[in-house]
């Protein structure tokens, strides 16, 4: 009897360091966040690796709903309202599926963030749908990415690639009313932020000369800044304004290297090949 219990106590040790035992998992998993506009988005999906398969149409049937990754379903979060393909999508979590096609691939946000296989997969449920163009890359990529591209002051791209097929589209943001807002008010604060508002008119293609005049207060304020004077350079050169311009990038390259710093006196120099 008591050899029987050993027997017994030894199989349960057995069992239990056998449940216990980790190995590497054949599509890894990845959490991506990238701050862009005013927001963040965040995706959360697993990477499989095609390891000498025939990938697109073959791995990844065409005409089906993909989970857009393995293992658990692919999700996508936006921290705030986000426009996708011209339309508003509402923050918070969504399940990120696909249906691949040779072409356009049709790219589909769901209220359902558990979908791991096509049987699961509930149309009512979508949130967006719509399609995006396939483009055929020159190189084929061996483990399925999700990543980010192409940042602008309003949006950015969610870039899906694998074998050799990159599908993209755009998440913007409504920033300009916002940030107008913001900068009418600053303005009327006791410190107003010049250099910043100056370089979102900049950036914007708004009003230069307003953005000349508070570029100028800047500088006046932080009379040591390079970058600031690099900045006003570089916008007296849009101006054509030659004379100024290359003044201001003269007086930024001597701020630069008394404060030991290269890549702008390197900017001011380049700046002044384009101005003699």
């Amino acid at each position: 009897m008591k050899r029987m219990l050993l027997t017994v106590a030894v199989c349960s040790l057995f069992f239990i360091a056998e449940a216990q035992l980790k190995t590497p998992q054949a599509s890894v998993g990845q959490t991506i966040k990238q701050d862009f506009a005013l927001t963040s988005v965040e995706v959360n999906y697993s990477r499989p690796s095609a390891r000498g398969r025939k990938i697109m149409g073959e791995l990844v049937p065409y005409g089906k709903v993909w989970r857009t990754g393995a293992n658990a379903a692919t999700t996508i979060t936006f921290k705030d309202d986000v426009i996708i393909n011209g339309k508003k999508v509402p923050a918070g979590k969504y399940g990120l599926l696909t249906i691949p096609n040779s072409g356009d691939w049709t790219i589909i946000l769901s209220k359902q963030t558990d979908v791991t296989s096509p049987a699961a997969y509930k149309q009512d449920q979508d949130v967006l749908r719509f399609t995006a163009a396939a483009q055929n890359l020159p190189v084929a990529v061996e483990t399925f990415m999700i990543t980010f591209d192409n940042a602008k002051n309003t949006g950015i791209d969610l870039m899906m690639i694998w074998e050799n097929t990159l599908v993209a589209f755009t998440i913007s943001q409504e920033v300009d009313a916002k940030v107008m807002a913001e900068i009418d008010q600053q303005m009327k604060s006791a410190k107003p932020p010049y250099f910043q508002a100056a370089m979102y008119y900049i950036e914007s293609g708004k009003d230069l000369k307003k953005a000349e005049e508070w570029l100028g207060k800047a500088v006046k304020e932080t009379p040591d800044a390079f970058w600031v004077w690099y900045q006003q350079a570089n916008l007296q050169a849009k101006l054509g304004k030659k004379n100024e311009a290359i003044a201001s990038a003269k007086k930024s390259i001597e701020l630069a290297k008394a404060q030991k710093n290269d890549d702008y006196v390197t900017l001011n120099n380049n700046l002044l090949a384009t101005l003699n």
